[in-house]
């Protein structure tokens, strides 16, 4: 296990062309020896790139990469005593289940010994025990993927498991099941596990810090409660949360209230030295209840339709033309109608350029 240092990374794949265009722009961080990260976005955004410049796959075009204070920008991924699991997987198909769990402490001269009480750990963990030795090929595609799963953990001793979408292929209560062994594994081994997925609720439910990506950019990195309740851009308020993050135009008319048309709505936020006027208001739906009565902050609502999510009911309403949704506890009446709704001042996120004031 190693802590890893990203100093000033960046990288273009045309980085020769005059206008090299950027996979990754510069950013620094730091991951914890022995923590859970997840890495998220959407489809391009660089995810892969920056999984593969710490595996040694990609050589970044500026920036150094340290693990434990030791500089292994020039090393190759063999040097770098790193494991990965990829999206597909990826096992030697003449090999039984049992030669490929083993094959990596194998090729560390493991004493034998060691190598039975790895892999017997390791197929316990991933339901493996009955295929040991089977052929790999005739397995399923989900159970091969398990193999290479088990391949990245068979060994105590790596700097870093790094794995690449590596539930794709596998069906969902199984993919529940085995990010919850993945959490017990780092806790019982405090392994370094690098997780890239472009589902927020595997990351959210996987990691201790996630690092949300856009169009090559680090957009926030943080726990998931700082990325749920205080997203730094509306990108990750859109991102984040089922549904996203209620967002409108609004403008500013005192020193902690916008409008929302032609509705005051009041911020903790102190918005006295903001110069634009002209910013959005974020409200999670979780933090929007229905009010007994009309106050401050209580805003009336024409209902479009009610669903119900057994554990609560998602509303979804107009509010001066403008959608607003709200989770509801299931056992609340709600109207027919109209009905008013209270959004809290401290849960107000206020934004100018798309960024979290």
């Amino acid at each position: 296990m190693s802590k890893i240092d990203l100093n000033n990374i960046s990288h273009s794949y045309n980085s020769n062309d005059p206008n090299p265009i950027y996979a990754l722009n510069p950013f620094s961080m730091t991951w914890q020896d022995g923590k859970r990260y997840a890495i998220l976005g959407p489809s391009g955004c660089g995810k892969t790139t920056m999984l593969n410049i710490v595996s040694g796959l990609v050589r970044p075009t500026a920036g150094n990469i340290l693990f434990d204070d030791k500089d292994v920008t020039d090393l190759k991924t063999e040097s770098r005593n790193i494991a990965q699991v990829f999206q597909f997987p990826v096992i030697y198909n003449t090999m039984t289940v049992y030669e490929n769990l083993a094959f990596p402490l194998k090729c560390r001269d493991f004493s034998q010994n060691k190598i039975d009480e790895r892999v017997k750990s390791v197929a316990d963990t991933l339901n493996l025990q009955s295929f040991l030795n089977s052929p790999a090929r005739k397995l399923t595609a989900d159970q091969k993927q398990l193999i290479s799963l088990g391949r990245g953990l068979v060994r105590e001793d790596v700097a870093a498991v790094l794995m690449d979408e590596p539930l794709t292929v596998i069906d969902p209560d199984l993919k529940f099941r085995l990010r919850r062994k993945l959490k017990e594994i780092n806790e019982e081994f405090k392994t370094t596990l690098v997780y890239v997925t472009h589902d927020q609720n595997e990351a959210m439910t996987f990691a201790d810090n996630i690092i949300v990506m856009s169009e090559g950019e680090v957009v926030q990195a943080g726990s998931p409660k700082e990325l749920f309740e205080r997203p730094n851009t509306t990108f990750v308020g859109y991102f984040i949360g089922s549904p996203a993050m209620n967002l409108f135009d609004s403008e500013i008319i005192s020193s902690n209230e916008v409008n929302i048309g032609s509705i005051k709505i009041k911020t903790n936020t102190d918005l006295s030295k903001v110069k634009n006027k002209h910013v959005k208001l974020g409200i999670r739906s979780e933090f929007i209840d229905i009010a007994d009565k009309e106050s401050h902050n209580t805003v009336k609502v024409k209902i479009n339709r009610i669903e119900d999510f057994g554990n609560f009911k998602l509303l979804t309403s107009t509010l001066e033309n403008k959608i607003i949704k709200s989770k509801i506890d299931r056992e609340k009446p709600i109207s027919e109608n109209e009905v008013n709704l209270y959004i809290p001042p401290e849960k107000c996120c206020v934004y100018v350029d798309e960024k979290l004031i």
